[in-house]
């Protein structure tokens, strides 16, 4: 089977690995950018608070606006609603350019859900803007689709909670949310293993962003380089074919035809 253009479409771009970054865990340089450079990742997230007219050269953005290849994602955390939502991205894209945006309302700091009301309504405005809109939700289908309808270019349901590490808590209803969805269904969130992506892959997500995991290992570039390798054998198992689920044993080396015929003899 030839991989060799299995690219990632996001609008009208197209990127080689599925495997996003976030920073905003991150509280040293230089550990940051050897965790993206292991990484692989073209697309990184960054906050918005990050991106400061007064601090060109904050210390974790600057590495990264030298990056090649890398294409960074502003987004909205610590919007409490639609509005500041839009004006967020509004901002960041007067100050680096990026036509891609992350739509990220939690406004409960206990748990952090996002906020599906609100999320819809910033999503559907910057949209229609030409933005390429990349939601932060909840598992919910239903909203899936209509963020779809809307134009965004992608949808981000929740694997589990901010930073919780349970990993696919949710994968019922992303299931559902794949079977509907004809965007790029990224999951965010909850991921604290390499095999929990590799498994976000072999189900038919179409790739995964990953904060926490990386930023809080012991070895974050390690750990990144790991996700990286992970990402690209779930997508690949995916591709191959995965054997169906069945609900009775099958010998894996049936002899039986063998013995008989020799009993015969």
């Amino acid at each position: 089977m030839n991989h060799e253009n299995d690219t990632l479409v996001l609008g009208d771009r197209a990127y080689t690995s599925r495997l996003l970054l976030g920073t905003g865990k991150f509280a040293d340089a230089d550990v940051m950018a050897r965790a993206v450079a292991a990484s692989g990742a073209q697309i990184v997230t960054v906050a918005l608070r990050r991106f400061d007219r007064d601090r060109p050269n904050d210390a974790l953005l600057a590495p990264l606006l030298a990056m090649d290849g890398v294409t960074l994602m502003p987004n909205t955390s610590g919007a409490r609603n639609a509005e500041e939502a839009i004006q967020a991205a509004r901002i960041a894209r007067e100050l680096c350019g990026s036509r891609l945006v992350k739509v990220e309302i939690h406004p409960n700091p206990r748990h952090l859900m996002p906020d599906a009301i609100e999320t819809y309504e910033a999503a559907r405005v910057l949209a229609a803007d030409g933005w390429l809109v990349m939601p932060y939700i909840p598992p919910d289908p239903v909203l899936a689709k209509r963020l779809e309808e809307a134009g965004c270019a992608s949808v981000m349901p929740l694997g589990a909670a901010i930073g919780s590490g349970q990993g696919l808590a949710s994968a019922e209803l992303l299931k559902i949310i794949l079977r509907e969805a004809t965007i790029p269904v990224i999951v965010d969130a909850g991921l604290r293993a390499p095999s929990q992506a590799a498994a976000a892959l072999e189900m038919g997500c179409d790739a995964v962003l990953v904060n926490t995991a990386v930023a809080d290992a012991g070895d974050p570039p390690a750990m990144a380089a790991a996700f990286a390798q992970a990402v690209a054998a779930g997508r690949s198992a995916r591709r191959a074919g995965l054997m169906p689920v069945g609900q009775e044993a099958q010998a894996s080396s049936p002899l039986t035809d063998f013995l008989q015929g020799g009993e015969r003899a």
